[in-house]
């Protein structure tokens, strides 16, 4: 199960790195005056973070149990 947790891990940091690059391509570019697909990244980012948090506790949770 571990495993499993630690693979979903990699990809919602992963995720979480191709979020952050996208958003800051996008806002290099400059060509979005509103704002709003910069919001939609950020977002996005948030989210993928706030996952890989939750996979973090998880995984400490079950190498917790595993020991006692």
């Amino acid at each position: 199960m571990s495993i499993i947790l630690v693979i979903l891990l990699i990809i919602a940091m992963g995720a979480t790195a191709y979020v952050l690059v996208r958003g800051v391509m996008a806002m290099a570019s400059g060509k979005d005056i509103s704002g709003e697909r910069q919001q939609d990244y950020m977002r996005k980012r948030v989210l993928f973070q706030a996952i890989a948090i939750i996979l973090v506790v998880l995984i400490l949770a079950a190498a917790g149990a595993s020991r006692g």
